[in-house]
């Protein structure tokens, strides 16, 4: 860890600058009327972002040179290709394109060798993806970037799946001034709008402090759907008990859920 804190690539990590945004807004300013200065510095300010990404792959006996410099293009093409209209954080638009061209550098050079006409088929299909979603201002169907890419739809799927690498949902991919960002903070269930699935998972946390029989209790009750009497009869107490060790439970869970 102490070669990426201090230095790499050359690079004296402890001295790297962070821009403020006002300092940002400022230098977009110039880069939109193609300052080259402008556009160094702004790369400059956000090469702690690289940092941060590069760290994550650490435990992958590769060369953290090598990463750094790979996340460095990946910063390059964000800068190149963000656009500050669209209301999205240049930390949240860049850091996919960062770590995505460095699985890609990483898949291209594994020991496991994916064919290079199946790696053409998804990069090609990738490219058109994000061409598409600028125009048409939506994300682009299957059957829409298989058109454009003139490629059946069962062939980008298989291309794509096979240049995938597994990620947790809890995988750490930025770190800004001790708030961190994971990879489910850039995803969202567009069938689900209210992230009921994020409450349930909240909500089973909650669960996991109280006692076994108070756990018992809630999952029958709010769960199972079954009745005071029901779980009285099950766990062998009375009623009374039962709503009782509820209440209490519930209390202890809007604890845990808002302390």
């Amino acid at each position: 860890m102490s070669n990426c804190k201090v230095e790499i690539c050359g690079v004296n990590t402890a001295t790297l600058p962070i821009l403020s945004e006002a300092e940002k807004e400022t230098l977009w300013d110039k880069i939109k009327a193609g300052d080259k200065k402008a556009r160094e510095t702004y790369i400059t300010g956000n090469l702690r972002l690289v940092l941060s990404i590069v760290r994550r792959f650490m435990g992958q006996n590769e060369n953290m040179d090598d990463l750094f410099q790979i996340g460095c293009i990946g910063l390059m093409k964000s800068v190149d290709n963000f656009d500050p209209t669209l209301g999205v954080k240049f930390s949240t638009y860049a850091v996919p394109m960062i770590i995505g061209e460095i699985r890609r550098y990483l898949r291209d050079n594994s020991a496991y060798r994916i064919p290079r006409s199946l790696r053409d088929i998804a990069y090609k299909a990738l490219h058109t993806k994000e061409l598409l979603n600028r125009s048409l201002g939506r994300e682009p169907t299957l059957s829409e970037i298989a058109t454009a890419c003139e490629v059946p739809e069962e062939d980008i799927v298989y291309a794509l799946d096979a240049i995938q690498t597994p990620m947790s949902l809890f995988d750490p991919i930025y770190t800004d001034s001790g708030d961190t960002l994971y990879v489910m903070d850039q995803i969202s269930d567009k069938k689900c709008k209210e992230d009921n699935w994020i409450t349930n998972l909240t909500v089973e946390e909650a669960m996991s402090s109280l006692p076994e029989r108070d756990m018992a209790i809630i999952r029958m009750r709010f769960f199972e759907g079954k009745t005071q009497v029901e779980v009285a009869e099950e766990i062998q107490i009375s009623q009374a008990q039962i709503s009782r060790l509820e209440k209490g439970a519930l209390k202890t869970m809007q604890k845990h859920l808002n302390p």
